[in-house]
Order: C-alpha cells, then sequence, then structure tokens
C-alpha cells in the first residue's frame, strides 16, 4: 500500500507504507537510519557516509552527494530515496524521482532537525525511536552552558576561504552556544584575507569538514590577527543534524569553556 507525503521542500510524494529498499543520500541522514534500527531495509548510501563504519564498508556506495551513480542507484531498485535539498542537486533529484519516490529535507535549524527526525520516522515506521531521540536532543540542547557572545567567524573551506552565514544549520548551532557570527548575510561566502581582517573575528572556528583544515592553517591567519583567538573544532557536532546531535551538547560545552578561558 502506498501513501501520500509531503517533504521539507514542499514537494508531494507518494511513497510505499513500509519501505524495504532505502537508499539515503545523506551523511547524516544514513547515520539515523542506522539510529533507527533500519539496518536490513538500507540497501544504498554515499561514499561520504562514514558512520556507522560497518556501514561504510559493507553497504553499497552509490557516488558521492553532489556526483551520483544513477546506474548504481537503479541496479539497487530502492523504493524510498532520502535526499537533502543542500547536500544533493535539482537535477539528481528530479532524474531520481523517475525511479523512485525522493524524500527531499531542508534542515537549516535545529527545529528543522527535529522535524526531518520525526518525519523519517514516520516514513520508516520506526516513529517510537525517533520521538525518543528527539526528546533526549531536545533535553541536551536544555543545558547548554552558553557563551557570553564571543563574535565568532566558522571557516569551512580555504583557497579560497568559505565561512558560514546566516540562514544555516551552523549558524543555528552557534546561536544556541551564545556565539556571534560575524557573517551577518549570505550563507556561504568567499572571503579574502583581506575581508578576514575588515571582520576582526576574536574567535576563528577552523572546521575539520568539509575542509579538513589542521593546526598549520591557523598560521597565517594568527599572523594577521595576533589577538584572535584561532580553534580547531569538529564539524560534526556543528552540521550533522541527525542522531549526531546526541554528541553535540558535551561537545559544545567543552568547546564554550575552552573559548571562555581564553
Amino acid at each position: 500500500m502506498n501513501i501520500t507525503v509531503t517533504d521539507q521542500t514542499g514537494r508531494s510524494i507518494v511513497v510505499p507504507d513500509f519501505p524495504m529498499r532505502i537508499i539515503s543520500l545523506v551523511p547524516s541522514q544514513t547515520e539515523l537510519l542506522y539510529f533507527l534500527n533500519l539496518q536490513d531495509r538500507v540497501v544504498g548510501i554515499t561514499k561520504f557516509c562514514i558512520h556507522p563504519k560497518s556501514w561504510h564498508e559493507e553497504k553499497t556506495r552509490v557516488g558521492g552527494t553532489k556526483i551520483l551513480k544513477h546506474g548504481v542507484i537503479a541496479e539497487l531498485k530502492p523504493d524510498l530515496i532520502i535526499a537533502n535539498k543542500e547536500e544533493n542537486t535539482r537535477e539528481d533529484i528530479e532524474k531520481l524521482s523517475q525511479i523512485c519516490p525522493v524524500w527531499v529535507s531542508n534542515v537549516n535549524s535545529l527545529t528543522d532537525a527535529l522535524t526531518m527526525i520525526k518525519e523519517i520516522g514516520k516514513l520508516t515506521q520506526a516513529t517510537n525511536l525517533s520521538l525518543e531521540l528527539v526528546a533526549r536532543i531536545e533535553s541536551n540542547f536544555s543545558a547548554i552552558e552558553k557563551n557570553d557572545g564571543k563574535r565568532i567567524l566558522y571557516l569551512i573551506w580555504r583557497k579560497p576561504f568559505m565561512a558560514v552565514g546566516k540562514g544555516t544549520f551552523v549558524d543555528d548551532m552557534l546561536t544556541r552556544c551564545g556565539f556571534v557570527n560575524v557573517i551577518t548575510d549570505s550563507r556561504y561566502p568567499e572571503l579574502t584575507e583581506s575581508d578576514i581582517v575588515k571582520l576582526n573575528p576574536e574567535v576563528i572556528f577552523f572546521s575539520s569538514e568539509p575542509y579538513p583544515f589542521k593546526e598549520h592553517h591557523m598560521q597565517r591567519l594568527q599572523q594577521l590577527l595576533p589577538y584572535t583567538k584561532m580553534q580547531l573544532v569538529d564539524g560534526e557536532p556543528f552540521s550533522w543534524y541527525g542522531s549526531r546531535l546526541l554528541t553535540s551538547v558535551p561537545y559544545f560545552n567543552k568547546l564554550i569553556q575552552i573559548i571562555q578561558s581564553a
């Protein structure tokens, strides 16, 4: 039997009431499916779906989030594909919709993430587990020990430098931690060294993903901004919006303590 649902982009799609062959095109949502105990029902994931490790090693990989192997996906005969508006391209989603239903998330805040978790729980008949997860995440986020408003620049790429701006999930996480994002407009602006100096942030976060920043990447900006705190951060607590959110608040609280004592 099929049911009609609306995804987070407002698309109305017809899906099986109990999908048995699911493909996930988003790492954080893949980990969520694992948390929901859908081991035997997930048949395909991307090469970036590194959690859980067992799935990364065992499940069929269907390419990257932006470069998908449509032939491999078709051969898997999925009855549901779970995608994301930002992670996957519109062209891929439209093409894959000819193979089977594609449910697309649109997550720009914690509220969106919790809605996504509940909706995927319904889609996969794992409602109870999804609601338990949402309750645990909400409880955790009520216990954030907020920062005192340090001005933060959160970098996600170099050559060119790219930062996180407003209207993004990472920005929502920064705000919930009490930080003030110095990027006030576009979602992911490119920045020159001169731009960064003009912004004059109190702290620069160098994320571990998508660009794997290391200690030596901070040296040049430290020379230009000698009084700015340079800090490597784990990108997963800031940007993975599935069950990984269970680890976010403990990580944030430790990070906030480091920044407060700097």
